[in-house]
């Protein structure tokens, strides 16, 4: 049973200087993990000093930091590292859409961290020591149609297609599930491990039963500094490196793909200017490789104007194109309209924050929702008037695949 700070007395948060605790995600223990993790640095957590579901709703995002400013304020603070990420951390996963229910803010009794060849170990009360047992195979995997078959999905991208040549909107990002069941209980440990080692340049996320490894940062703060990576554009990978080579050119050619990624920067852009006193875009994107596609990809920097929290400048800026579509209004009607389904976390803002507002947050792509045997995979891809729903559903099922590897090694 988790304890809330400030509903009793403020317990006494600790941060203190480890030694190199090697690979983060080996020092978690079965129940309840969460993760934070990308090339072997991060955070991860375990145990529960303060839970709580937040409401739906337009002001969730500052219903959450109001409440995290209660429950983090409160705590009688001995931090000798004083760093980002140091002291008491939210880990926390919302829903992609505002009037889901299901968004969730954790604090951990422990949370051990590694940046910048430093590490650091924070406990709230006395924090248990966890019994580690060993991860185990969750065996054979079957899957089954989510909400819309295969062929169902396709008719529902070409309906979206249609809409938007007819002038409706410009661009509508769809997703689609996939359920997959087990034989024994899925170790939540044994998905993190192999994502973070066959995707170490994305972000291997746990957080509440959503876990994945998502290649796209929504927002990190690190004080007044921000930093974005926005991707749109998708490519499968080749059959060798003239085949990868060949398939970057065509993506980055694509004049589908390069309207849809503009769009996705017009909406960081447009979003982000207000907050900031300096923000940078590159002119041209570049090319990400991961081990199951290529992305079209853009670093965005900026320089807050205000003191924003990081939970502020994710408030402003979900959903994005990438994940929702252009322009938003419209496209959050047409996906309500059209998916068929409740995409709980997948896409929805996922990450951590600080008690001083520092924090990174990545939009849940690659993701599953995991209970006991069974678990949800999430895919999706951006529509444009001129998509092909074969192709589409091509693309859905490559980056379905990671969750996949995950379950299946």
């Amino acid at each position: 049973m988790s304890v809330a700070l400030g509903t009793t007395r403020p317990l006494p948060v600790r941060t203190t200087p480890v030694g190199d605790p090697g690979d983060l995600l080996a020092s978690l223990p079965r129940t309840a993990p969460y993760a934070w993790v990308r090339n072997g640095e991060g955070l991860v957590g375990w145990g529960e000093a303060a839970r709580v579901t937040v409401p739906p709703g337009p002001r969730r995002f500052a219903w959450a930091r109001q409440w995290l400013a209660t429950v983090l304020g409160d705590a009688h603070l001995d931090d000798a590292v004083r760093a980002p990420a140091s002291g008491p951390v939210a880990f926390g996963s919302f829903t992609f859409d505002e009037d889901a229910r299901g968004s969730v803010l954790v604090v951990p009794r422990a949370v051990l961290a590694r940046r910048g060849g430093h590490a650091w170990l924070t406990t709230i009360g006395d924090a248990p020591l966890e019994t580690y047992s060993p991860v185990r195979d969750p065996g054979r995997i079957s899957y089954g149609d989510g909400s819309l078959s295969a062929p169902e999905w396709e008719h529902v991208v070409a309906r979206a297609a249609r809409r938007i040549r007819d002038g409706e909107l410009e661009k509508v990002v769809l997703a689609r599930d996939l359920l997959a069941t087990a034989e024994r209980p899925i170790d939540v440990r044994l998905l993190l491990t192999r994502l973070a080692r066959r995707y170490p340049e994305c972000y291997t996320f746990s957080v509440a039963g959503l876990v994945g490894a998502t290649p796209e940062l929504l927002i990190r703060r690190t004080g007044q500094e921000i930093e974005s990576l926005v991707l749109a554009g998708t490519t499968p990978r080749g059959t060798g490196p003239a085949d990868d080579l060949a398939r970057g050119a065509a993506l980055f050619a694509s004049a589908k793909d390069r309207h849809e990624h503009e769009c996705a920067i017009a909406s960081v852009r447009d979003t982000l200017a207000p907050l900031c006193s300096a923000l940078m875009t590159p002119d041209e994107p570049e090319l990400l490789m991961l081990p199951n596609v290529q992305h079209l990809a853009s670093h965005v920097t900026g320089r807050l104007a205000d003191g924003a929290s990081v939970l502020d400048v994710v408030a402003a800026m979900h959903p994005t194109a990438a994940v929702g579509g252009t322009p938003t209004g419209t496209a959050i009607k047409v996906i309500r309209e059209l998916e068929g389904m409740d995409r709980a976390g997948y896409a929805g803002p996922v990450g951590w924050i600080d008690a001083n507002g520092d924090g990174e947050w990545g939009i849940a792509l690659r993701s599953g929702l995991v209970q006991g045997r069974r678990a949800r995979l999430f895919a999706g891809g951006g529509i444009m008037g001129d998509s092909d729903p074969a192709a589409e559903l091509a693309e859905a099922q490559a980056k379905f695949r990671v969750m996949q590897y995950a379950l299946e090694g």
